[in-house]
């Protein structure tokens, strides 16, 4: 009797890895802690050290430098000018255009940096209309001169602004703004908007499509909020400026729905934007990363997208787009894992043909992250698993090779990965030329010399390709990196591991908020009213209302 109990007790290798499982995830979530612990506790100190106030003896020695007030713009031409230019200091691109004012027979001088303004229209409404236009009055010569009076009756632009402070001033100038200064008047006026050499619009590189505007945003800020405005009418729609970066200033808009949006979601993205402080913002990636929940995560918890199209029906959706100057890509807030693996052309589609391209590209995702961790599972630990005449067949290729399948993954895999990444790099005509020559030269060349297996090189092939059917280049990084973590634990526990390794990722997506909304949702937690636009694409008419997670104002969709 005692045999045959003992013949039920598992192997000691089987325990060992049953341990494993049972302590790996017990260790992540004890590490995960402690890192959240450490962080938040070390915030918190800086946020009070930062709160308390200075002794009183420092506070009182630069109280004089704190309310120092900053020098104003007299009206004294020679006094003015002189100061403008030693706050400009060496900067070899900021000209001084000086010429005299026929109605007031008043010095003047144009300021302005070079390539920042349009000299057609500074030459033809400012120059000739102060130097040639208008006779000389005596009686308005003896009155001062109003900037008032030249704003409405002079100078036919549709821009054009004050500025008392000469440091107001200086801060323009360096942005791209045309100062106009005049002898007798206080105060400078800034005329026209900084307009340098822009890109023109094309059709977005990263996101490209069969069906579909061919238009995508461009690096200058206010091109970009008109594209949102042509996307049709809409008086709902609201856009809101920031000005981010405490050294190089930058103009950052939040748009949004307002009779749609969820004012706590508002609330929040806004508190977020005040409160980020670096010295320049280069890329709308910058702000991702500021404002995201949790940069611990490698998943990407705000959407990028140049297509201006998907970020108005984001909006119509509730959500909050971000759009900085500079770059081509808005940021859409809330994301959840769902909305990375959608394409805009799903709605363009009849709803038959979205829905078998949306499965394709979930399957595609699994296969990406799954593929190789799945393979040296069952080549390495479990190949019982696999049909006989399979088995025997996979066998047979990998005679002579000398590697363990993990290894033998690895090399093929980097390599891969090596290749994409010249292939972007490389310019444009021979990188995608490089990568296939590439890919092919090296598998062929990896077989013959017996290194790896013909039936490898079919997994990596199938794997490689399954990452590009993602929409979001992003979200594809992050399988790929997560790839290589899921081939170690099957490396060391086999099924158990990539078992493992998959109710990891499930369990971290689970957690993760992207704004105070679930990451995985409407999956978990359960909405089955939000699976019209999940794993399948219904047709339009049954999409009636907006995604319940997003709480919006209205959640019926108008006609």
């Amino acid at each position: 009797m005692w045999s045959k109990i003992i013949s039920y007790i598992p192997s000691w290798s089987t325990l060992f890895q049953a341990g494993l499982a049972l302590i790996i995830p017990l260790v992540i979530f004890f590490i995960n802690t402690s890192i959240y612990s450490f962080v938040g506790s070390k915030g918190s100190k800086s946020k009070h050290s930062s709160d308390r106030p200075l002794p009183d003896e420092h506070n009182e020695g630069h109280a004089d430098q704190q309310h120092e007030p900053s020098s104003k713009i007299t009206g004294n031409y020679d006094s003015d000018l002189k100061s403008i230019q030693e706050a400009i200091g060496e900067n070899s691109d900021v000209h001084f255009r000086e010429f005299v004012v026929q109605k007031y027979h008043a010095r003047s001088v144009l300021v302005f940096i070079e390539g920042m303004q349009d000299e057609k229209l500074m030459s033809k409404q400012v120059l000739e209309v102060l130097m040639f236009d208008g006779q000389q009055d005596p009686q308005e010569q003896q009155e001062s001169i109003s900037s008032s009076f030249i704003k409405e009756s002079l100078m036919p632009l549709t821009q054009i602004s004050e500025v008392a402070d000469m440091e107001d001033l200086q801060e323009s100038i360096l942005l791209g703004h045309t100062a106009l200064l005049i002898e007798g008047m206080k105060g400078a006026l800034l005329v026209g908007s900084p307009n340098g050499a822009i890109r023109s619009v094309n059709e977005p590189t990263s996101e490209a499509l069969l069906r579909g505007p061919r238009i995508g945003f461009t690096e200058v800020l206010s091109e970009n909020t008109s594209m949102l405005r042509r996307q049709g009418l809409n008086k709902s729609l609201e856009i809101k400026k920031f000005q981010v970066g405490s050294r190089i200033k930058k103009d950052l808009v939040v748009a949004y729905i307002k009779d749609i949006v969820n004012l706590d979601l508002l609330e929040e993205v806004n508190r977020r934007i005040s409160k980020i402080d670096m010295d320049f913002l280069a890329e709308s990636g910058y702000v991702e990363q500021l404002i995201e929940d949790n940069y611990l995560s490698p998943f990407q918890q705000a959407h990028n997208t140049e297509r201006p199209d998907r970020v108005i029906n984001a909006l119509l959706e509730g959500r909050i787009a971000i759009l900085l100057d500079g770059t081509p890509f808005a940021l859409i807030v809330p994301v959840t894992f769902s909305m990375l693996l959608q394409s805009p052309e799903d709605y363009y589609e009849r709803w038959i043909p979205g829905t078998l391209l949306r499965l394709l590209r979930f399957s595609g995702a699994f296969i990406a992250l799954m593929g190789p961790a799945l393979y040296i599972s069952f080549i390495s630990f479990h190949p019982g698993l696999i049909p006989t005449k399979l088995v025997i067949s996979i066998i047979e290729t990998r005679q002579g090779v000398p590697f363990p399948s993990v290894i033998e993954v690895m090399i093929l895999e980097i390599s891969i990965e090596i290749l994409r990444e010249a292939g972007i790099r490389l310019p444009k005509p021979i990188g995608p030329a490089m990568g296939i020559v590439g890919g092919l030269v090296i598998g062929d060349a990896a077989v013959n010399a017996g290194i790896v297996s013909p039936f490898l090189v079919i997994v990596v092939a199938v794997t490689a390709i399954s990452s590009f059917s993602i929409p979001t280049y992003s979200a594809g990084i992050t399988l790929r990196l997560l790839r290589f973590a899921g081939m170690l634990f099957a490396a060391l526990l086999g099924m158990f591991g990539t078992i493992l390794f998959f109710l990891l990722i499930c369990i971290h997506l689970t957690k993760l908020k992207s704004f105070g909304v679930p990451y995985v949702t409407p999956f978990s937690p359960m909405r089955l009213s939000d699976w019209k636009d999940m794993y399948i694409r219904a047709p339009i008419s049954m999409m009636k209302r907006r995604p319940v997670m997003m709480k919006t104002q209205q959640s019926k969709r108008k006609s």
